[in-house]
């Protein structure tokens, strides 16, 4: 037993030692869990910090998105508004463009229907010289018009009536099937290609005379400026 007991001695110690470092360990390990235990919290802290800035981001995000969005609703509205007043303003300069086109249009048909009058009275005076001089004037004043569009034609004697570029003196009237103009009224015009106003014609009766008195001829060359502008589709012919 005294041999034994110093190798039983030594063996607690070296268990007591073993438990001693053990303890240590786990002393150490514990600090550390200590020491994680803080870094987690501080982690968390710092999430939570992060996450309220998100929330206040997000927020100023929205706000933003709405002040954007009633921004373009209102610029959309001013657009609207400015489209809707400028298409007013060109609609009523179209009104005023298309009014002012028909007064110069009156304007220059009544000259023209003046010049042909004037010329067909030159006709019926029988002087050559008279005739000449105001055919020249007509046709320069034909190619003045002619340069704004506005195409004046007569019916030459003689040519079958046609009611979709003649117009006979009884108005209402339907002339018969085969009639031929007599003579040439009242000019008539085309206005870019399209029939403005349809030639007014005299015709014929079958025995060869005419189809008014001189009364109503006179009256006619009277009237003649009094004749209506109606555009339509018709295609110029002749």
């Amino acid at each position: 037993m005294l041999c034994i007991a110093p190798f039983l001695l030594e063996y607690r110690l070296l268990l007591k030692l073993a438990d001693a470092e053990t303890l240590t360990s786990v002393t150490a390990h514990l600090q550390n869990l200590d020491l994680v235990a803080k870094q987690i919290g501080s982690a968390t802290g710092q999430w939570n910090t992060v996450q309220e800035h998100a929330d206040k981001t997000a927020i100023q995000a929205q706000q933003i998105s709405d002040k954007m969005s009633a921004e373009v609703k209102a610029f959309t509205e001013f657009l609207q508004r400015t489209s809707d007043s400028e298409k007013a303003n060109l609609r009523l300069e179209a009104e005023k463009l298309k009014r002012a086109e028909a007064d110069w249009l009156q304007v220059l048909v009544r000259i023209l229907d003046h010049i042909h009058a004037l010329h067909a009275g030159a006709v019926r005076s029988g002087q050559p010289r008279v005739i000449e001089q105001i055919a020249n004037f007509q046709a320069a004043c034909h190619d003045a018009a002619r340069r704004v569009g506005l195409s004046p034609f007569a019916a030459p004697s003689g040519e079958p009536f046609d009611p979709r570029r003649h117009q006979s003196m009884d108005g209402e009237a339907k002339p018969a099937e085969g009639a031929l103009v007599s003579e040439t009224i009242a000019a008539g015009y085309h206005l870019q290609g399209k029939l403005l106003r349809a030639v007014l014609v005299r015709l014929r009766e079958e025995n060869g005379s005419e189809s008014k008195t001189k009364a109503a001829k006179a009256q006619a060359d009277k009237d003649q400026s009094q004749l209506p502008l109606e555009v339509t589709g018709a295609p110029a012919q002749g």
